[in-house]
C-alpha cells in the first residue's frame, strides 16, 4: 500500500527519531499522524507540540527532538559533532547558510546512586557475565520449579480414583469379567514463573545479570513470563526466547528503553494489572519481584498494586539487594506496608542468591 505523499514528512520524522535512539513504536507513529489530522494544525507549532506529547519526549532530550523536528519539517540540516570535539553542542544550519546553535542539556545526576523520578530513556549493551549461577539454573530448573495439579489424569498403580475406561476396556477382552481395577491420578504441571525485574538507575549494578538469569528461566521453564519495571512496563518474554543468549540479550537491550532511569514501580505494576492478558499471567503463578523497592512515585499506588497482585498469584516473593544484610528492616513506606502480603522478602544481592531462591520456591511451602 502506497501512502499519500503528504504523509512522508510525518513518517520520516518518526524514522529519524528512532534513528536517534528515541523509543518510538509504530503505533505511536500512527497516533501522531491521526492526532495531527484531528487537530487541523494552524502552524508548525501545533505539529511540534503534538509530536512531543505523543512520543513522550523526556525533558533532557528536548533539544535533540527540536533539532530533528527542524531538520525534517523546516529543511534544516543537523551536523553531528566530529570526533575529538570537546563540546557536545548540536548545530542546525538554515538553508540561508545562517546557523543556530542548540545546546544539549548536561546531565549531572549520578545514575545508580539513588532512585530518581526522572524518566530517562536509553538502551544498554548487555555483555557476558558470571556463568556459574546461570548454568546451575539450567541444570536444575526442570525438576526444581514448583508444580501444580492438572485437571488431566494419568494411570497409576496407587491412584485416587478407578480408571473406568481402562477397566471396562480390559473387561471387554474377557467377556465382561472384571479381573482388575485400574486406577488413575491427576497429572502435575509446572506453575508459570513470572519475573518482574527492576531496571531503574538504583538497580544498575544488578539488572544485567538478572536479565541473563531471566533468559535461563525462559529457556528451561515450561511457562515463564518476564517484564521489566522502571518508568514504564516492558514485556521481554518474546525477546528472550532465542536459545542463543547473545542474540536474546541483544534483542532485550533494544526492547527496554528506560534502562537506568527513574523508579515508578507502583505505576508499572498498575499498568501490568490493567491489561487483562498480563494480569492473567499472574493468576496461580510463582511471582518474583526483583527490586530494591525504592519507589519515587506515590506509595499508595505501589501498595494497592502489590496487594492486588498477591491475591492473584500462587506465591509472591520480593528479592531486594538490601536484604543481603541479615539485620535489614524495610525503611521505605511502600516496602514496609506490603510486607504482610508478601510470602517472602529475601536476598536479591547476587545472581547466586536469586538462583537459589528460584530453585527452592517449591520447598518453601
Amino acid at each position: 500500500m502506497t501512502l499519500p505523499r503528504a504523509l512522508d514528512p510525518f513518517v520520516g520524522f518518526a524514522q529519524a527519531l528512532r534513528g536517534a535512539r528515541f523509543a518510538i513504536s509504530p503505533d505511536q507513529t500512527v497516533d501522531f499522524i491521526t492526532s495531527v489530522g484531528i487537530l487541523g494544525p494552524r502552524d508548525m507549532t501545533d505539529i511540534y507540540r503534538s509530536g512531543r506529547a505523543l512520543f513522550s519526549i523526556p525533558p533532557e532530550r528536548v533539544n535533540e527532538y527540536d533539532a530533528i523536528f527542524r531538520a525534517v519539517f523546516l529543511d534544516q540540516v543537523i551536523q553531528a559533532p566530529a570526533d575529538g570535539d570537546e563540546e557536545d553542542d548540536l548545530e542546525a544550519y538554515e538553508p540561508t547558510s545562517q546557523s543556530t546553535e542548540i545546546e544539549t542539556a548536561e546531565d549531572e545526576s549520578e545514575v545508580g546512586a539513588e532512585a530518581t523520578t526522572v524518566e530517562r530513556l536509553g538502551h544498554r549493551y548487555l555483555g557476558r557475565g558470571s556463568e556459574e549461577a546461570v548454568q546451575r539454573l539450567i541444570r536444575e530448573a526442570s525438576g526444581a520449579l514448583p508444580r501444580r495439579t492438572s485437571y488431566r489424569r494419568q494411570q497409576s498403580k496407587s491412584g485416587d480414583r478407578i480408571d473406568m475406561r481402562r477397566t471396562l476396556r480390559d473387561a471387554a477382552k474377557r467377556e465382561g469379567e472384571v479381573f482388575k481395577l485400574f486406577q488413575s491420578k491427576r497429572k502435575t504441571r509446572q506453575r508459570r514463573v513470572l519475573l518482574l525485574i527492576d531496571v531503574s538507575g538504583s538497580m544498575k549494578e544488578r539488572s544485567e545479570e538478572l536479565l541473563r538469569l531471566a533468559h535461563a528461566v525462559v529457556q528451561t521453564a515450561d511457562h515463564a513470563e518476564v517484564f521489566t519495571l522502571g518508568t514504564r512496563l516492558t514485556r521481554i518474554t518474546t525477546a528472550l526466547r532465542p536459545t542463543d543468549r547473545g542474540q536474546a540479550l541483544a534483542r532485550v537491550a533494544q526492547s527496554i528503553s528506560d534502562f537506568d532511569g527513574g523508579t515508578r514501580i507502583g505505576d508499572a505494576l498498575a499498568a501490568f494489572l490493567s491489561v487483562p492478558r498480563y494480569a492473567g499471567f499472574a493468576r496461580g503463578a510463582a511471582v518474583v519481584v526483583l527490586s530494591d523497592g525504592l519507589e519515587t512515585g506515590t506509595p499508595d499506588v505501589m501498595i494497592d498494586s502489590v496487594r492486588r497482585l498477591s491475591r492473584s498469584a500462587w506465591r509472591l516473593d520480593w528479592l531486594t539487594p538490601l536484604a543481603h544484610d541479615p539485620d535489614y528492616i524495610p525503611a521505605t513506606q511502600g516496602l514496609a506496608a506490603i510486607l504482610p502480603v508478601l510470602d517472602h522478602l529475601g536476598d536479591g544481592n547476587s545472581a547466586a542468591a536469586v538462583t537459589d531462591h528460584i530453585l527452592t520456591m517449591a520447598r518453601r511451602i
